[in-house]
């Protein structure tokens, strides 16, 4: 009994020892820092919606375009009927993962119907330079390569109507000598619709396009405040390739058409050019572009090569003293009616040619209520309420020269617009 006692008291011992040595070790580790949690991702607003990781390695940016037209023909007999239509419905997502590669992703819903217009990733080796593989706008014409919410006018001019819209390919971007020298260029599918976009995302044929353009800025100065003259330069794009299948028809904006092809089809080079000149110089901005599109066609059997060629002079200027730009106005005093604030207000007016290779015509390619020189004279104003909010109010006049017998056409559009 007295040895049972003996082994139990010196196991208590024992047993209060190791308590005494671990309570200390568990109330230290209680009350130690807790390790702190990782810095919150950030969201905020920067002319859109962002997310973005804490190193800024990762970012998400969410924009959006609408557009809703009112269109409204002057004639009598109108060449087509008033209506209001949702011109455009884009979501974008772009941003940026792991810091150097870069994305952007832009559907078009109106229509009636979903489809993907710009999805391409960019591996961005340096800030001037990177390899993009996508689809995207083709870098060629000038005007067609600024945004669609920052034109002057509800519609592109008739020149960017000879020239390629979006296509699938592979192209290096950046820019040389401190920002004066903005270059772009690759290798696409092909696109033989003027105009437009590739209307698959795959190759029907083993043909490819090059494609390019160089932008010289030659007195951009990276001063505090910017030079007036940053903006002033000069545009050179082009593209030459391999093409066959079907050759576009010419549309006004009121979706006319002014031009068609008959039983002619692309087959073989088809070369592109389009030079352009820009100034954007306090309140004024303006450009001037060339385009010329050279096709081999072929028509019951027959081989063709027919010359296109359209131009454009194009001006802004903004009544309420604003600096102007590509990417349009920002207004020094927003939309505020009870501060008495009204937002920036621009007048605009352009003139466009476009004429048709004279061969057309001869040799019977076109059909026969074709016009042979078009001319399209705009002229409106801009009110923006904020820089992302946008009301169009323009005239158009498009008049038809032979053999054609169309009617001119007059219209008025209005466009609410909201983009970010």
């Amino acid at each position: 009994m007295v040895v049972d006692i003996v082994r139990i008291g010196g196991g208590l011992a024992r047993a209060a020892v190791f308590s005494a040595l671990l309570l200390p070790a568990a109330a230290a580790a209680q009350t130690a820092a807790p390790v702190p949690n990782p810095p919150p991702v950030t969201v905020g607003w920067n002319d859109g919606f962002f997310i973005q990781s804490p190193d800024g390695a990762n970012r998400l940016l969410i924009g959006f375009v609408l557009q809703t037209d009112g269109r409204f023909a002057l004639d009598e007999p109108p060449p087509f009927s008033d209506t209001f239509v949702l011109r455009k419905v884009r979501p974008t997502f772009s941003g940026r993962v792991a810091r150097f590669v870069e994305f952007r992703v832009m559907p078009e819903l109106a229509g009636g119907s979903a489809t993907l217009l710009d999805g391409y990733v960019d591996l961005r080796f340096t800030e001037s330079f990177r390899i993009r593989g996508g689809k995207e706008k083709t870098p060629v014409g000038y005007e067609l390569l600024i945004g669609d919410a920052s034109l002057l006018f509800p519609e592109r001019s008739v020149v960017s109507q000879l020239v390629p819209n979006r296509d699938v390919g592979f192209s290096a971007q950046g820019e040389a000598a401190a920002g004066r020298i903005v270059y772009a260029g690759g290798i696409y599918n092909g696109n033989a619709l003027d105009g437009g976009n590739t209307p698959n995302d795959i190759d029907t044929n083993s043909g490819k396009d090059l494609a390019g353009r160089i932008v010289v800025l030659p007195f951009r100065t990276s001063g505090t405040p910017p030079s007036h003259w940053n903006n002033v330069g000069f545009h050179l794009g082009g593209s030459v390739g391999d093409e066959t299948g079907a050759l576009p028809s010419l549309r006004t904006t009121g979706g006319q058409t002014y031009f068609a092809y008959a039983a002619t089809t692309a087959d073989g080079r088809r070369t592109r050019i389009t030079p352009a000149a820009f100034a954007y110089v306090g309140p004024f901005g303006g450009f001037a572009e060339y385009a010329r599109s050279t096709s081999e066609v072929v028509h019951a059997g027959a081989p063709f090569t027919v010359a296109n060629d359209a131009w454009s002079v194009n001006a802004s200027y903004a009544l309420t003293g604003e600096p102007t730009s590509e990417r349009g106005v920002r207004p020094r005093a927003p939309f505020e009616p009870g501060a008495g604030h009204w937002g920036a207000v621009q007048l605009v007016v352009r003139y466009a040619e476009i004429a048709v290779d004279d061969e057309v015509f001869s040799a019977g390619l076109a059909t026969p209520d074709s016009s042979r020189k078009t001319t399209q004279l705009t002229f409106g104003a801009n009110w923006y309420l904020t820089h992302y909010i946008k009301i169009y109010g323009t005239y158009e006049r498009f008049a038809f020269g032979g053999p054609s017998e169309l009617p001119n056409e007059n219209s008025i559009t209005v466009r609410l617009q909201l983009a970010f």
